[in-house]
Formats: structure tokens, C-alpha cells, sequence
């Protein structure tokens, strides 16, 4: 099933995506819902982030392949930072550069969306907690990673968290393509078997830290590849069974 958040005059809406239709969604996919009789076809509508996550639980270094491009020891237990809800948008949102920075990267991720409470789950019951996956662009502002000590404030901005452009509920995530596009030529390539700490794991170690809320996020990690965006670029982050999420870059006011 493909889940779409989209835009209906002022209203936004949960629909499923069957071929090239939008059949609305009657509730939100996050609590008993049925399906109605109205459809819309997908490219008549504007989607949204699918989804409205009260935080993001992001994780740094869970690609050995990023973690050997950094030239850092791989990970004993997953790192663990925060982006607010106020820093997500939609595909084909503009990613703000602010003028605080003078260099805004991509990191291509895989996104797991939460569909129900979490609290100390164990890790063998960690999927009956995920309502699906969707690909996600943990855009951070490199040259202010360093200057905290911690990585806050360089993820935080409005619009650093492009997430969509639907939620996939059944696929495997263990083994998926994932690549990054800048302007048309791939930066990012590597799959989901690459990951340190995988999905089940993921969310159980959180879990166990903070309680995941429904249509929390949990993004990844991205692999190697990561680099410089400029005012004027298209990225695309590109998931195997799930699809592409398209952004470009724009200046802030």
C-alpha cells in the first residue's frame, strides 16, 4: 500500500495510490480508517510530507560505508540527535539555504514512520510498530556541524527535512537500493544492507530512550557520498519499492 498526504483546498488528506489514482482515505492511517468512493488522479493533486511527525529521531554514522568515507570507527551503539517537526516539508518544497551557512549538504535516508505508540519495545516486536518507510533528506548545514560540538542547530532549519513523497508499508527494508541525485548525476549509492544498526534495532533502542509517537520518523543514516548544495539545485533521494523524493534549493528570505 502507498499512503499520500495531500492537499484539497485548504484541507489536507490521507488517500491510498492505486496505479495513477488517489482514492481518499476516510480517518488517517495512524487509527481505524476506511476507504471511500472519491479518487483524484495522482497528478491532479499536491502532495504533502506524508506524514506529521511530533519529532525526528535521526541517527548519524549507520552506513559502514559513510562511517570508512569519514575515516571514524564505526559505532558501538546508534547515535541518536533530534530535528524538529518544524524543519519537514513535502516533495517539491523548496529547501531553504540560510544565511547563517555557508555550505547546505544532502544525505539521502531511508525513513521508518511510526504507526502506534512505542515504549521499551523489544526488538522482536519492533515492526508491529511501523507503519511503513519513505525516503527522507537529512539536509544539514556542514560548516556549522562543528561549531556546537553537537549537531542541533545545523540540522534544525525550516525545511531541512524534505520527507515523502508517500509511505510504502510492504516492503523489506534490509536490503534497498538507496542513491542521491544532484542536478541529475548520482552522488549517493549504496543499499540498506550496508546499515550498522537496522530497522528492528532502531526502534527498539529508541524506544527504550523516548516514546515514539504515530507518524514519528525515524531516519536512518545516510551513506557515503554526502555533499555541497547550491541555490538553483534539484536533489533527488531515490528508494528502491518506494520511489523518489524531489527538492530543490532556494534562498531564504
Amino acid at each position: 500500500m502507498k499512503i499520500v498526504r495531500y492537499q484539497e483546498g485548504q484541507t489536507a488528506k490521507y488517500g491510498v495510490i492505486e496505479e495513477d489514482t488517489v482514492v481518499e482515505m476516510e480517518g488517517d492511517p495512524f487509527s481505524p480508517f476506511k476507504m471511500t468512493s472519491k479518487t483524484k488522479k495522482l497528478d491532479a493533486v499536491k502532495l504533502l510530507a506524508p506524514c506529521l511527525p511530533s519529532k525526528i529521531v535521526a541517527i548519524g554514522l549507520n552506513y559502514r560505508d559513510h562511517a570508512e568515507e569519514l575515516k571514524i570507527e564505526i559505532p558501538k551503539a546508534p547515535i541518536l540527535f533530534i530535528k524538529p517537526s518544524t524543519s519537514v516539508i513535502g516533495p517539491g518544497g523548496a529547501i531553504l539555504f540560510p544565511k547563517m551557512s555557508k555550505r547546505v549538504d544532502y544525505e539521502a535516508e531511508l525513513a521508518v514512520v511510526v504507526k502506534k505508540k512505542a515504549t521499551a519495545v523489544p526488538e522482536e516486536q519492533a515492526t508491529d510498530y511501523v507503519l511503513g518507510y519513505t525516503c527522507f533528506n537529512d539536509v544539514t548545514a556542514r560548516d556549522l556541524q562543528p561549531k556546537d560540538g553537537q549537531w542541533t542547530l545545523s540540522k534544525s532549519f525550516d525545511t531541512f527535512s524534505p520527507v515523502g513523497p508517500w509511505i510504502v508499508t510492504d516492503i523489506d527494508p534490509s536490503h534497498l537500493e538507496i542513491s542521491s541525485y544532484l542536478n541529475g548525476q548520482r552522488r549517493q549509492h549504496s543499499h540498506t544492507g550496508n546499515l550498522i544498526f537496522d530497522v528492528k534495532k532502531l526502534v527498539s533502542y529508541i524506544s527504550h530512550a523516548m516514546t515514539l509517537q504515530p507518524g514519528d520518523v525515524i531516519a536512518t543514516g545516510t551513506p557515503s557520498g554526502i555533499g555541497r548544495m547550491s541555490i538553483g539545485d534539484r536533489i533527488d533521494v531515490v528508494i528502491e519499492g518506494i520511489g523518489t523524493l524531489s527538492n530543490t534549493v532556494a534562498v531564504a528570505s
